[in-house]
């Protein structure tokens, strides 16, 4: 079966264009959507991909119907594969899944996604070593000023009290 996505941003906008042209390409269902593509959760869409079995078609007009950056698309092309199933975009052909070109070109910008992921992860690591090495203290600040810490030390290495009985001595907080 061969479904169809269409979505606007906003409610001033309509989707009766999109719908007209996946019909004229021969969509039998097609699921409608207002809502941003900033959102993590669109339920037409999310309601579509449940639909799809495998050797079904999801069609939308143009690839920024269905997401709204390159990791979007590869996160929701994957769960349209796990289906079974294929994509396919009017006005984007190189992006049709249920051809070879298609899931090559798909393939390779899945490997370009990849790359920067692991690029932004080297770059984050080198920066925080950067910082680390110039005296910045990671993370969030400590809890207990260091007089209260030494409290809480000797308190525990005294061993009268419990740990939960230590942490709730108001002598820490004075």
């Amino acid at each position: 079966m061969i479904y169809g996505y269409a979505r606007v941003s906003t409610d001033g906008q309509s989707v009766d264009a999109q719908v007209k042209q996946l019909r004229a390409d021969g969509v039998e269902k097609v699921y409608r959507e207002t809502a941003s593509d900033a959102r993590a959760d669109r339920a037409q869409l999310r309601r579509a991909i449940e639909q799809l079995e495998k050797g079904d078609v999801l069609t939308a007009t143009r690839l920024d119907r269905l997401a709204c950056s390159t990791r979007d698309l590869l996160n929701t092309l994957a769960q349209i594969a796990d289906k079974g199933a294929g994509f396919g975009s009017l006005a984007d052909a190189w992006a049709d899944t249920t051809a070879a070109h298609g899931r090559w070109m798909l393939t390779v910008f899945g490997g370009l996604a990849e790359f920067e992921r692991d690029l932004i992860g080297a770059r984050t690591t080198e920066g925080r070593e950067r910082a680390k090495a110039r005296g910045v203290q990671m993370g969030r600040p400590p809890k207990l000023k260091a007089y209260q810490k030494k409290v809480a030390i000797k308190r525990r290495d005294h061993g009268e009290e419990t740990l939960a009985e230590i942490g709730r001595g108001h002598y820490l907080w004075g």
